[in-house]
């Protein structure tokens, strides 16, 4: 009976310790885009949009939005919990569209589109290569 008890301690991979750095980076990325928005909310930003009330309808909605989602999405990809990337996801699309879909509206950053990009791209390799090592795994 005591052999049910004695199990070897798990031991995550290499792999698997940088994919969970990965999400925390992630994480910290999240934490200041959504600063950046809340900035932008509370009046610190220096541009001609500096305070909510002064703000088009388009960048309300949209501040408003990204500085509850960004957080909230840095949080769930710290504790590496499963819902953290799909936030991020949504926060990503919304940015994409905006800076891509609506430039007239909140201009061109491609920088924030370049950078999301790279986290996607990043992110699939990442459940590709665990996809292949589960499957290798099993066979």
């Amino acid at each position: 009976m005591p052999q049910a008890f004695d199990r070897t301690p798990l031991r995550a991979t290499t792999l698997e310790l940088i994919y969970e750095w990965f999400h925390r980076g992630i994480a910290a990325y999240s934490l200041l885009f959504g600063v950046m928005y809340w900035v932008r909310l509370i009046g610190i930003y220096e541009g001609a949009n500096w305070r909510f009330d002064l703000m088009p309808v388009h960048w309300q909605v949209a501040s408003v939005t990204l500085a509850a989602l960004f957080p909230f999405a840095a949080s769930g990809l710290w504790m590496l919990a499963s819902w953290g990337p799909v936030i991020w996801f949504i926060c990503a699309a919304i940015e994409v569209v905006m800076y891509v879909g609506f430039p007239e509206l909140f201009g061109t950053k491609w920088q924030i589109v370049t950078s999301h990009g790279i986290v996607a791209l990043l992110y699939c390799t990442f459940r590709i290569v665990f996809y292949l090592r589960n499957r290798k795994q099993v066979d």
